[in-house]
């Protein structure tokens, strides 16, 4: 049989049965030492689908006498997309001690495979070796090792790749800005998108960039900057993919404009489970929870299967609106009815419900009988009810398990002392200052953004270094001066410092939320909705402000902590009064 009919034989070939009688007819007539035919079966039983077989196919390399590099690389290829990434690095380092030169993709499907387990050490020793082979102008190659190094939270190693390339692809600037966001570095992430098409580089963004930015605009709440994505979709014509039109609305439901989320809902032609649970999820997280479960229902009543997110933004949904044996109902439903074994975030979503109710005992005793083992969000989620309730007993109990499960972070000690300060326990504070002080444990400082005409503007407490500040501070004390009038009293007990009432009274006033608010009524035109975002919880003290401020002044003011999303709107809040 001629090369060119063997070749044609294995490329057509589609069951195991003919690829063994392949198989053995090229080592009956040595064929199998053939480069071209080798690499040809070589590929289709170690990437090719139904045909794909690690063991056959690392048999079947193991009987070649001289392999390439190209057989090495299908190899190495093949080992990074499997669930044993370390043989792929196993491979690369038998091919260079066999002198066979590595080229660019050998080291690209190796980098993978240190990526899949996040072998960094490995990646590094890779990197090194990329220079030696005078590699280092492989855009591919690079744009993998950057993705190392970035999902390895070395994003300083990342950027460094990223600055060296001689040339960059959309690939490359999607894998930088995949790494600003990993890296906390969500508004560096949002800049990338203008610079990227300057006249200096040319690169237009694709539906990926697209979809990256989405996700950084929601985590922003920066609806100014989604909106310009959303223009440069459609203009792009990528509006029919529909993780983009999910990512959209997600998006615009995270960001509190929940009125484009449902327009760009309606409009999505062969809306999918993902799309459904984005919708129901961003009722709940807007204070919609009767809406959510109609939503719901519908997509029941249209035959759409919900899957376990769907159940979360169900739970979630009422969660928010305190509806408490609603959510006990769906909580059994989901499993007894529609077969879907509850997970460790529907777990979190009831201990969330009943905390909210303040029935912080029956919430913990549903974590004790949780089939899995409770992580520490779940436990977060009881502590931060035990603050708001003033549960001492229980909330040190919670610190136990944390302990425990050697999870505990600065958060969960400040709210320990947020329980124990509310209950004048000062001689506790103490305590738990002195421990942290000797465990060496750092607070994160509170950061609120608020983004104004597409750019984001940051604010921590005290702030001091924004350009106006001074017309800031000058803002806030007129705030403070009309939210007074109107019956606003600090709320001392959210500062958690022993310190005379007009002290903490000062220490508040300056909370990085306010001063984000402030600079949004200097900087925009009366009735302007405000949207912040802050990397924390927002402190009672800052919630009960808010919602005096959009009565006071007729604003919205859209609020994303780290844990919820809060709706003022005329001296309300719409995720309810769980403060």
């Amino acid at each position: 049989m001629a090369i060119e009919l063997v070749i044609s034989a294995i490329k057509a070939v589609s069951n195991k049965t003919h690829l063994l009688q392949i198989h053995a007819h090229i080592i009956r007539t040595t064929l199998i030492q053939h480069p071209k035919v080798s690499l040809h079966f070589l590929s289709r039983v170690a990437l090719s689908g139904p045909l794909q077989d690690a063991t056959y196919s690392h048999r079947f390399f193991e009987h070649l006498s001289h392999p390439l590099v190209s057989h090495y690389n299908t190899m190495i290829r093949a080992s990074s997309m499997s669930d044993s990434p370390q043989k792929g690095l196993f491979l690369y380092r038998d091919m260079r001690r066999r002198r066979i030169a590595a080229d660019p993709l050998s080291s690209s499907f190796a980098v993978k495979s240190c990526i899949s387990f996040l072998y960094l050490l490995g990646g590094v020793q890779l990197h090194c070796s990329i220079f030696k082979d005078g590699h280092q102008s492989d855009t591919l190659l690079l744009t993998a090792v950057m993705d190392l190094y970035s999902q390895c939270q070395r994003g300083r190693d990342a950027c460094k790749v990223f600055d060296e390339m001689p040339q960059r692809d959309t690939v490359a600037w999607n894998v930088m800005i995949s790494c600003c966001i990993r890296n906390n570095r969500t508004r560096d992430a949002l800049s990338l998108f203008d610079l990227m098409q300057s006249s200096g580089y040319k690169c237009e963004p694709d539906d990926v960039t697209c979809l990256l930015l989405l996700h950084a605009c929601a985590h922003l709440n920066a609806s100014e900057f989604g909106e310009r994505i959303h223009a440069y979709i459609v203009e792009r014509g990528y509006g029919g993919a529909l993780n983009l039109s999910n990512a959209l609305v997600f998006m615009y439901s995270r960001c509190g404009c929940l009125d484009k989320a449902f327009e760009v809902f309606k409009g999505t032609a062969g809306k999918n489970v993902v799309s459904w649970s984005a919708m129901i999820s961003g009722l709940a997280k807007n204070g919609c929870g009767r809406e959510a479960i109609e939503a719901f229902e519908e997509m029941l009543r249209i035959g759409i299967q919900p899957d376990d997110q769907t159940f979360t933004g169900v739970l979630s949904a009422c969660s928010h609106a305190g509806m408490v044996d609603e959510g006990m109902w769906f909580f059994d439903r989901m499993s007894r009815e529609l077969g879907i074994t509850p997970n460790v975030h529907h777990y979190g979503c009831m201990v969330d419900l009943l905390g909210r109710a303040g029935l912080l005992d029956k919430a913990y005793q549903l974590i004790m009988s949780m089939v899995m083992k409770p992580d520490s969000t779940i436990w977060r989620t009881l502590l931060g009810a035990c603050r708001i309730h003033g549960h001492v007993t229980l909330g040190e109990r919670v610190i136990e398990h944390l302990i425990e499960l050697k999870a505990q972070e600065a958060g969960d000690y400040v709210l320990l002392l947020n329980i124990y300060s509310s209950a004048g326990h000062w001689e506790k504070v103490a305590e738990v200052r002195k421990l942290m002080k000797d465990k060496a444990i750092q607070t994160t400082p509170g950061c609120s953004t608020i983004e104004l005409k597409g750019i984001v503007h940051e604010f921590v407490v005290d702030d001091v270094s924004h350009s106006r500040n001074r017309e800031i501070y000058e803002t806030l004390n007129e705030i403070n001066k009309q939210l007074r009038i109107a019956g606003y009293v600090a709320e001392l007990s959210s500062e958690l410092h022993k310190m005379d009432d007009k002290e903490k009274g000062y220490v508040l006033s300056h909370h990085s939320e306010k001063l984000a608010i402030a600079f949004g009524v200097l900087a925009t035109p009366p009735g302007t909705t405000l949207r912040v975002a802050n990397n924390l919880r927002v402190c009672g003290d800052c919630h009960n402000f808010l919602k005096l401020f959009s009565g006071v002044y007729n604003r919205d003011v859209v609020l994303r902590d780290h844990n919820r999303f809060h709706h003022f709107r005329g001296g309300h809040c719409s995720c309810s009064d769980y403060w």
